[in-house]
């Protein structure tokens, strides 16, 4: 790069001189000697040329290594696993994959519970998660593989790593079973020769077993076959079958008689998912053209007699998917098939008819499917490629609820790259506004909650495109901006030309309702600059009371257009936005555009210049230009207004606007790619990419310069905004990387504290129960009751021992006596009856009354709700629930007369008919008995029967 004019004379170095004879020899004989004279030249034009060196190119700029690296946080997880989330046996919680890390959730609300980190490498790099499975032998563990070839066995109650197994091959799918104890089923990657494919798979069984032999590094494995890159790898239910697929094959073992291998099923297409039956034994694939095929190839003769057969079979055939199907997985009582993938719907298929129901506008294509039963029922868990998991009810079909974090995983990410990426702080409610999975929305992020506030669709489009023809280019949201009030925000969403149409610009400006949150479309204008893409949008600083507040936009058509908000009569205080002016300078195409603190003044990047105009008259100002800077990016106030910053390729200068000179310039040896300038102060921070995926933060002060601090980055950022939770003079930034990442990047930040981003333990945590038949009849026993608060417990047991030690922890030659202690002591533990005025007498009941529940006006003195119960009471009520409720019917003994039995002097028919029931019985009762069981014995007089004329007892009475 050339040098810039702003060094000193004493600093610009001497040019070369030109090369001698000798010097174009000596290149054109290379690797030859010199002697004599023409050595001599040589040397003396070499240590001439050493003297006038040029100046030092990026390459030989000091590494930016020797900076100390600025702190930053990914508050984005790593892109979702294509393994489907696991759940635990009761289904209140479910395992997903994310990186190196198992991220345990609770399935009623979609809360991370505690996260399980694998930990580094030998390499000391973190190594990532490709499967998980539920131990079969116990089902409080589960059992991972990663890339680095490592097996891992977690203990998930106690989030703890139990075990380790390092088979030094990476791994990409594993399954268990519980009749192969100790035993898991592998897809590895295996080192292919020059000759063969590099995608070159086995399939290996691994024992678990803690042996002599295990225990120094030697792993009992046995190789099953070889395969190609695995796309699935089953068991079926009964433990007898395994099924890989790999490329156009299905490859199937008998686990019976391993040796023979296996036998490989040919399929038209490319095989790219794989799922078994819950209790047949067949199995279903889905393909790269979206056919499912049913397999019921298990039970054929040859499959256990011959090895290594290539073969076709017979298969049932669904075809409904116009792009590969992601995912398969069959409900737990077999009758349907679960299919999704590119379209984002989820197709229920029914087996034995083939009908089929869908799911539709999930939000982003589905990649895994899992199914499990909750309190709520069975439900569908699907995966989305955008992080997203959504649950579907199975008895409804409908979408119950969802749980994602940032989303910014573009599924358009294989078209064009986007030339501008959106990025907002919302400053009222503290949230981002970033893109989403989805080209065409935006997402609002909380920052204190870690979650999605709301999703926004700028522009609505068809997500899915036909396979015969090329993807359709979606529009794009390319800028936002955010008023300083926070009631109003603006979009630009654009679709890029082709040949079947041209460009299409839509400037949309949004109103935020404040009672609901949401943003609605307030105005719609298309193509605010033509034909053209619109180049800077910025909202004028807060106005003060009575002040307008302006928009101001420029555009490729070398225009500089105010829009104001209008206020109609008719319909009272709803407003529209409406252009105001518009300006242009030599024809020039203005890049940027930025407010003054106060308002007044607008600068606009134009080429070569930076021109200021007054933002409510339009008149131009003044003009700046430099020879530091030939070409001009953008322009931006900084501190109070005075000074302006003005971003070159590679140059930085900061004018003083009242003087209209030059303060001081900076030339940088790498390209400056953004400037964020400090709202409160007179510091700003560049951003220079020193190398692809590495970046260099230099912080400003307008008082000199010479960077106050230079740090450097692992990433280059795509877009980049002030934000501070706090007034604070440090540097507080967020970004979206090239990688697709929101970092907070700063000197102080700090990542917001949220549950369950470390290993946590579940044995604390009370897992649901469903309600059983006696909860529903009896309502909740008095065993399930919370219990009390530990905190006053502790105080209780604490008060206790201090009054006990006082008494009785003493010698017993200087203890008081017994006798004198007792007193005092039993009137602490007992409660002092009330007064006699306080008990309403009861009144005489005679005995010939028929008394109800209300034997008592006054109201019984309760326990305590959470009177604790002994085994001896319970004991009680047991023994007095089986002699008197719990009586085995014995046909009674006793002579009938007429026909009739006569029980505790009543008489009855044994099975009378409705309508042969004497009338008397009709007015005894409201309904005829059936059944009539005659006692063991000859009824004695009991106070647990309540006999003719007699009073009826509390239950209390029985247990005195």
């Amino acid at each position: 790069m050339a040098a810039s004019t702003s060094h000193e004379p004493q600093d610009i170095p001497i040019p070369s001189s030109p090369p001698s004879a000798s010097e174009k020899i000596a290149k054109a004989n290379k690797g030859s000697k010199k002697k004599g004279k023409a050595k001599e030249t040589t040397d003396g034009q070499r240590k001439r040329s050493a003297v006038a060196k040029p100046p030092a190119t990026p390459n030989t700029h000091p590494l930016y290594e020797d900076d100390p690296l600025l702190n930053w946080i990914s508050l984005t997880d790593s892109p979702p696993s294509k393994s489907p989330p696991v759940f635990t046996q009761d289904g209140s919680y479910y395992f997903a994959l994310v990186g190196s890390s198992v991220k345990i959730f609770a399935t009623s609300t979609g809360q991370l519970v505690s996260t399980l980190s694998a930990p580094l490498s030998a390499t000391g790099a973190f190594s990532e998660l490709t499967s998980v499975v539920l131990n079969p032998q116990n089902v409080f563990q589960i059992v991972t593989g990663s890339l680095d070839g490592v097996i891992r066995i977690w203990d998930y109650l106690d989030a703890t790593l139990i075990r380790t197994l390092d088979i030094a091959q990476p791994i990409h799918h594993i399954c268990a079973h519980e009749k192969h104890q100790d035993v898991i089923f592998a897809t590895v990657s295996r080192q292919a020769s020059k000759q063969k494919s590099k995608d070159a798979s086995s399939v290996l069984r691994i024992s678990l077993k803690v042996t002599d032999a295990s225990a120094q590094r030697h792993l009992d494995i046995t190789p099953l076959g070889k395969t190609r890159f695995p796309t699935g790898l089953a068991i079926s239910p009964s433990g007898n079958w395994l099924v890989a697929t790999a490329g156009h094959k299905a490859y199937v073992a008998n686990l019976l008689n391993i040796k023979f291998g296996f036998t490989k099923y040919v399929s038209p297409d490319r095989i790219n998912c794989l799922s078994f039956h819950p209790i047949e034994d067949y199995f279903a694939t889905g393909d790269v053209k979206g056919n499912i095929r049913l397999w019921y190839c298990l039970n054929e003769p040859t499959t256990v007699k011959v090895a290594g057969l290539e073969k076709k079979t017979q298969t049932a055939s669904f075809h409904w998917h116009a792009h590969a199907v992601s995912s398969l997985a069959f409900t737990s009582n077999g009758a349907y098939l679960l299919s999704g993938g590119e379209e984002s719907v989820l197709v229920i298929w029914q087996l034995h008819s083939g009908r089929k129901e869908f799911v539709p506008r999930l939000g982003a294509p589905i990649q895994t499917i899992s199914v499990t039963k909750t309190l709520r029922g069975e439900e569908y868990l699907l995966g989305l490629t955008d992080a997203t998991f959504a649950f579907v009810n199975a008895s409804t079909l409908i979408l119950s609820r969802s749980y994602s974090r940032v989303k910014l995983f573009p599924s358009d990410n294989t078209l064009s790259p986007p030339k501008s990426v959106p990025l907002a702080v919302h400053p009222n409610s503290s949230t981002f506004i970033l893109p989403s999975s989805h080209s065409s929305s935006i997402q609002m992020f909380s920052f204190t909650t870690s979650k999605i506030v709301s999703e926004l669709e700028i522009s609505p489009s068809n997500r899915v495109s036909r396979r015969e023809e090329k993807p359709i280019e979606p529009p794009r949201v390319e800028r936002i901006v955010i008023s300083p009030s926070g009631d109003w925000m603006c979009s630009i969403d654009a679709r890029q030309p082709n040949e079947d149409f041209s460009r299409e610009v839509y400037m949309k400006i949004w109103y935020r309702d404040r009672k609901t949150s949401l943003w609605v479309l307030n105005t719609r204008i298309d193509n605010p600059h033509g034909v053209h893409e619109v180049l800077a949008l910025s909202f004028s600083p807060r106005p003060h009371s009575g002040q307008e507040s302006y928009l101001v936009t420029t555009g490729g058509d070398g225009t500089v257009k105010t829009w104001r908000l209008r206020f109609d009569r008719d319909k009272g205080r709803e407003g529209f936005w409406v252009a105001r002016s518009s300006v242009s300078f030599r024809n020039e195409i203005p890049s940027h555009v930025s407010w003054s603190p106060d308002g007044s003044l607008l600068a606009v990047t134009l080429g070569a210049y930076v021109s200021l105009y007054d933002a409510l008259t339009n008149i131009h100002r003044t003009t700046f230009i430099s020879p530091e800077c030939s070409c001009a990016y953008t322009a931006h106030f900084i501190g109070q207004g005075r000074f302006l910053a003005v971003q070159g390729k590679i140059e930085l200068v900061l004018w003083d606007t009242v003087s209209c000179s030059v303060r001081w310039s900076f030339t940088s040896p790498y390209p400056i790619y953004n400037v964020v300038p400090h709202p409160e102060n007179d510091t700003f921070a560049i951003f220079t990419s020193v190398a692809p995926g590495r970046s260099r933060v230099h912080t400003f002060s307008s008082s000199m310069s010479k960077p106050l601090k230079s740090t450097y980055l692992p990433f280059t950022l795509l877009n980049a905004v002030w934000y501070s939770s706090k007034p604070t003079s440090s540097l507080s930034l967020v970004g979206i990387t090239h990688d697709w990442r929101f970092v907070l990047v700063g000197d102080e930040v700090k990542a917001p504290e949220e549950e369950g981003t470390f290993a946590t333990g579940l044995q604390s945590r009370s897992l649901p129960q469903r309600r059983t038949l006696f909860q529903d009849i009896f309502g909740k026993s008095i065993f399930h009751q919370p219990k009390t608060d530990d905190s006053s417990a502790a105080i209780l047991q604490r008060t206790t021992g201090i009054a006990n030690k006082t008494v009785f922890d003493v010698p017993a030659y200087l203890a008081p006596p017994v006798d004198s202690l007792f007193d005092s002591l039993m009137m602490g533990f007992l409660k002092q009856r009330p007064a006699e005025q306080d008990y309403i007498p009861t009144e005489e009941v005679l005995g010939d009354e028929d008394v109800g529940m209300e034997v008592d006006n006054a109201e019984p003195t309760l326990p305590p709700p959470m009177a604790k119960i002994e085994p001896e009471e319970m004991t009680s009520l047991i023994a007095v629930f089986q002699k008197y409720s719990l009586q085995t019917y014995i046909p009674s003994k006793t002579p009938k007369m007429n026909g009739i039995a006569k029980v505790n002097g009543i008489h009855s028919k044994p099975s009378p008919s409705p309508a042969k029931v004497p009338q008397s019985t009709k007015s005894k009762s409201s309904r005829p008995t059936d059944v009539v069981s005659a006692p063991l014995s000859e009824p004695t007089p009991s106070s647990m029967v309540n006999g003719i004329g007699k009073k009826r007892k509390n239950a209390i009475d029985y247990f005195e």
